[in-house]
C-alpha cells in the first residue's frame, strides 16, 4: 500500500461511505478507505441472520443525497440495505479508493511531522494527515463469559457471525438475549427447529412493525416525481423529531405507548404466566423500542420455553439458567449486542500523549460534538460518543458529523494545510464542557430515569451512547468548527496561509 494521502477513512458502512462521498464532494480526492472485509456494507454486510432487518423505515434509512425510489418495503431487509451501500459505492465512484482486506490494527500519531502512522494487517502501511474513524458502535460483537461454553460440544455463534453452513432445522436451538436480533431471528428459526429455549435476562417493549410491501404504483411515482419521496421522507422525520421531547424531557407521557405494546403482547400471548414473564418492568423507551409482530405468536408456540433468566452455566450439551432451569441443546445463537461503550478501536489508536484512546476514554467515552477527543489531534470519530438515537435514522446523524469534518478540514486549508503542517487538537476544556451539558440534558430523560439497565450505559453508569435532543439540534451543533474550541498545532517552519499571502505581498 505504502504512501501518504490526505485523509484515511476506517470502515465501509453508511459512516465511511458516507465520508467518502463527502469527500469528493469536497474536492478531496487524495484519500483511502480502509476495509478490514472482502466488501462494502459494515454492519449490514456483518449482519445477515435470518429475518435480518432494519427498525427505522426505508425512506428515512438512507442518505439524503442518494434516495432510492425502489425499496420494495417500507422496513427493508438485509440483503437491500446491503445492495444499496453497494450502489452508493459504485454510483458515487468510491471503489478506487477502497482498500478492502485491510484491518487497520494500530496508528500512532507523528507529533514532529503531524500525521497519522497507520499499520495495516500488522504492518506499516500509509501515513494520512486526517483520520476519520467510522468502524461504528455495532462492530465488534460481545459474547458473555459463561462458564463451561468453551466445552460445548455443539454449535456456538454470535448474531453478527451467523454460521449459514450450520442447518438449524430439526435443532434443539437455545437463544441468548431478546435485543434487537434476538426478536428477528426467534420468528424466523421457530418454525423450524425441534425445540428453541430463549434466555432472557430483561423483557423488551415490543409494539408492532407496520411493514408492507412498497407498491409499484408507489415506486413509479417516486422515481419519476422525486418530490413525492422526498415528502415521505420529510414526514417520517418530522414524526420521530416530535417524538423526541417524550423521550428526553416528559417520559410519563410514554404511557399511552406502554399500552399499545401490551396490547400487542397479548392479542398473542395468552397464558398469563407467560405474559408476566414478558412484561417489562421499567419505563418504555429506556431500552430501545423494538418493532416486531412476529415475535409474540413465535413465542406462544408450543416449541417455545422462554427462561427469564440469563444464561448462567453450559455442562456438556446442558445450558442453565440463573434460575436453575435447564435444557439440552444442539446450538447456542447469542444475540448479546456489540462493544458499544468499550469499542476495541479505540485500543489501536495512540495519540499525541503516547497513551490510547482506550486509556483516555477509561472513565467513559468522551468526545467533542461527538467527534474529536483531546490529544487525538486530526482524529474524527463518525457515530462517536452521545451521536445514538433512540427512535430516528442514524443515518441523519452521520450527515450532520460529515458536515463537521468538510467545515474540519476546510480549517486546516485556511490554516496552512494540505501537507500535514497543521493539525487540530480538541481542548480539554472543551471536551468537558460540552460533554458536562450532554450529561445535564440526559438527566431528565427515558433512558437515564427509565428504571432500566441497558447498553446505552457504561461501566460507570453514565449514557454515552445517545443523542438527548433531535436531529435539528445536532445539526445546528455540527455545522461548523469552531476554533476557539481548539488548540492549533503547527509543524517546525509551518506558516499559516495568511502569513503565506502577506509575505508574498512584502
Amino acid at each position: 500500500m505504502g504512501g501518504h494521502v490526505r485523509v484515511a477513512v476506517i470502515g465501509s458502512g453508511f459512516g465511511g461511505l458516507g465520508a467518502a462521498v463527502r469527500l469528493r464532494r469536497e474536492g478531496v480526492i487524495d484519500f483511502v478507505v480502509l476495509e478490514r472485509a472482502d466488501a462494502v456494507g459494515g454492519t449490514w454486510r456483518d449482519n445477515s441472520y435470518p429475518g435480518c432487518a432494519c427498525d427505522v423505515p426505508s425512506h428515512l434509512y438512507s442518505f439524503s443525497f442518494a434516495p432510492h425510489p425502489d425499496w420494495p418495503r417500507t422496513f427493508s431487509g438485509q440483503e437491500h440495505i446491503r445492495g444499496y451501500l453497494e450502489h452508493v459505492a459504485d454510483a458515487f465512484r468510491i471503489r478506487p479508493h477502497l482498500r478492502l482486506g485491510s484491518e487497520v490494527t494500530r496508528m500512532r500519531w507523528d507529533g514532529e511531522r503531524l500525521r497519522w502512522e497507520l499499520e495495516v494487517n500488522g504492518a506499516p502501511a500509509l501515513t494520512a494527515d486526517v483520520v476519520v474513524s467510522a468502524t461504528g458502535p455495532l462492530s465488534e460483537p460481545r459474547i458473555p463469559r459463561v462458564p463451561g461454553l468453551d466445552d460445548f460440544p455443539g454449535a456456538v455463534f454470535h448474531s453478527a457471525r451467523w454460521d449459514h453452513g450450520y442447518d438449524l432445522r430439526g435443532k434443539r436451538v437455545a437463544v441468548v438475549g431478546t435485543g434487537a436480533s434476538a426478536i428477528q431471528i426467534v420468528p424466523a428459526v421457530q418454525p423450524d427447529v425441534a425445540r428453541l429455549t430463549l434466555f432472557q435476562r430483561t423483557p423488551p417493549w415490543v409494539l408492532p412493525r407496520t411493514d408492507r410491501a412498497i407498491t409499484a404504483a408507489e415506486r413509479w411515482l417516486h422515481r419519476h416525481l422525486p418530490l413525492t419521496a422526498k415528502a415521505r421522507r420529510g414526514l417520517l422525520w418530522g414524526i420521530r423529531e416530535l417524538q423526541v421531547q417524550a423521550f428526553t424531557k416528559r417520559p410519563n407521557e410514554l404511557g399511552l405507548v406502554e399500552r399499545l405494546a401490551a396490547r400487542n403482547m397479548a392479542r398473542a400471548v395468552k397464558d398469563p404466566a407467560l405474559r408476566r414473564r414478558l412484561t417489562p418492568s421499567y419505563r418504555i423507551g429506556c431500552k430501545r423500542i423494538l418493532l416486531s409482530s412476529t415475535y409474540y405468536p413465535a413465542l406462544a408456540r408450543p416449541n417455545v420455553d422462554v427462561v427469564a433468566a440469563g444464561l448462567a452455566e453450559v455442562r456438556g450439551s446442558t445450558v442453565v439458567g440463573a434460575d436453575g432451569s435447564t435444557a439440552e441443546v444442539d446450538a447456542i445463537v447469542f444475540g448479546t449486542g456489540f462493544h458499544v461503550t468499550d469499542m476495541p478501536v479505540a485500543e489501536r489508536v495512540v495519540g499525541a500523549g503516547g497513551h490510547t484512546l482506550a486509556e483516555s476514554w477509561s472513565d467513559g467515552m468522551a468526545a467533542l460534538r461527538g467527534a474529536t477527543a483531546a490529544g487525538f489531534p486530526n482524529f474524527m470519530t463518525v457515530i462517536g460518543p452521545n451521536t445514538g438515537l433512540g427512535n430516528s435514522s442514524m443515518i441523519l446523524m452521520i450527515e450532520s458529523q460529515l458536515n463537521y469534518l468538510a467545515d474540519y478540514l476546510r480549517r486546516l486549508d485556511a490554516l496552512g494545510a494540505p501537507g500535514g503542517r497543521v493539525a487540530l487538537d480538541a481542548r480539554t476544556s472543551a471536551v468537558a464542557a460540552w460533554n458536562r451539558a450532554v450529561q445535564e440534558r440526559m438527566k431528565r430523560t427515558v433512558w437515564n430515569t427509565g428504571g432500566c439497565t441497558s447498553w446505552y450505559l457504561d461501566a460507570q453508569g453514565r449514557n454515552t451512547t445517545v443523542w438527548p435532543g433531535t436531529t435539528t439540534e445536532f445539526r445546528a451543533a455540527t455545522r461548523r468548527v469552531d476554533l476557539a474550541e481548539y488548540d492549533v498545532i503547527r509543524a517546525a517552519g509551518a506558516r499559516s496561509s495568511a502569513q503565506k499571502k502577506a509575505e508574498a505581498g512584502a
